[in-house]
């Protein structure tokens, strides 16, 4: 049995439809990869887990001085309700001494997407909402979708306060037209949803109580079919996980297709604090995030010791594929594993600069290629087969201290000792 691009491309089609967070789409996506599973006769398990999450009734922002206009909006979910008015206030750079003075009891519009040490400073400024804004001047409205976005919990815990989203075009017309007093109304009902992982796994047929993870996040964004980010991921490691069953591996493997990436890595989150056991074996986690543009370029982040940048090197080398290796923290699933001293690294193919699109309505299928899905798979098969055969593990489980910070950071850990 051989790495098979088609084969990816055509199961990548069967769930590249709309899967978001806890829907019955993202249920219908787990199934298809269980059955999957299944014809290679293996025996799947589907985790269900609880996500936050809200139902929009109503959001409004509305400018009351010195004109008057309705701005199209989508409030973020789990930010609360509100009737409020108050004072506009652009924030150009919301952590700067002039914008924090400027904050309080205003409604601010802040640049782009909401950072966690933007609103710490929102909330420790005494700012009364906030507004975010999204797209491009470039296109019209018509061809973009105005993201629902996410008050995450992590930014929660700091304080709840109203926000919505609008569209960059409308943003502009805010600041331009002067907009002085702008009145704001969001209605939700908060709830939680359930999402799913699912797992296989393959006992090792020497060290079986050593554990390598194969890891894919499944679920999409709304309007975005997600083939990209990461169909393409869910599919190369299902191909990865078919080697394994035609040639049993030496070390126990567990491949996890994880739901929810997309709203703050719920998945990988909640297999963590749950799998205790399973993580005290696990010596490495390999993760596949976007993949299959044919323009672009092959990249491993690893968040772990150098070492393992240097062994990525030399393969590449010997298998004359051109990937650039780096220590470093990626945003995917890999990360609570590496927050758990596991080392981790993630594969990505990050298309080329308007040749492949994410969290948008142009992640589809007819961007991508079998040959770069197989392109891709092929060396991260081969890096996997190598590490997980190898006669002594080559990775050390330890987490260097440069790496600790950037994850505490990331994740907005508190302030811990940890050692490497």
């Amino acid at each position: 049995m051989t790495i098979n691009g088609k084969r990816q491309y055509e199961l990548l089609n069967k769930i590249g439809f709309i899967r978001v967070s806890g829907s019955e789409d993202e249920l219908k996506a787990a199934h298809i990869l269980m059955d999957e599973i299944k014809s290679l006769g293996l025996d799947p398990t589907l985790d269900r887990f609880k996500v936050d999450e809200s139902q929009i009734v109503e959001a409004k922002l509305c400018v009351t001085e010195p004109y008057q206009k309705e701005y199209h909006v989508t409030a973020y979910k789990c930010c609360g309700n509100c009737d409020l008015e108050g004072e506009f206030y652009y924030a150009q750079e919301a952590t700067n001494k002039v914008d924090l003075a400027n904050i309080k009891d205003k409604i601010v519009l802040v640049n782009g997407y909401l950072r966690l040490g933007t609103y710490k400073k929102l909330i420790e400024s005494g700012a009364k909402a906030f507004i975010t804004f999204q797209g491009t001047l470039l296109e019209e409205n018509n061809n973009q979708d105005l993201d629902t976005r996410k008050l995450r919990s992590m930014l929660r815990k700091y304080g709840v306060i109203p926000g919505v989203n609008m569209m960059v075009s409308d943003a502009l017309d805010l600041v331009v037209n002067g907009a002085k007093k702008v009145k704001m109304t969001i209605k939700q009902e908060e709830c939680e949803v359930t999402s799913h992982n699912v797992y296989a796994t393959i006992e090792g047929t020497e060290n079986k109580d050593e554990r390598i993870v194969f890891g894919a996040h499944f679920d999409s964004v709304p309007f975005s079919t997600g083939v990209y980010d990461n169909g393409a991921g869910s599919v190369i490691i299902m191909d990865i996980l078919r080697e394994f069953v035609a040639n049993p591996p030496k070390r126990t493997v567990q491949f996890c297709w994880f739901g929810s990436e997309e709203v703050g890595l719920e998945g990988s989150k909640h297999y963590t604090k749950t799998y205790q056991k399973l993580l005290d074996q696990t010596r490495l986690m390999i993760n596949v995030d976007v993949a299959g543009s044919p323009l672009g370029k092959d990249v491993a982040m690893v968040t772990g010791p150098t070492d393992l940048v240097s062994y990525i090197d030399y393969l590449a080398c010997q298998e004359n594929f051109s990937i650039n290796a780096s220590q470093d923290l990626y945003s995917s699933d890999s990360t609570p594993f590496a927050d758990k001293g596991i080392p981790s690294v993630s594969f990505c193919r990050f298309g080329a600069s308007g040749s492949a699109f994410i969290h948008c309505r142009h992640d589809i299928i007819k961007y991508l290629t079998p040959e770069a899905l197989e392109n891709t798979c092929t060396f991260v098969n081969k890096f996997a087969q190598d590490i997980v055969n190898s006669p002594v593990f080559p990775v050390k489980k330890e987490m260097p201290e440069e790496m600790v910070k950037k994850i505490d950071e990331y994740l907005d850990n508190p302030k811990k000792q940890k050692t490497s």
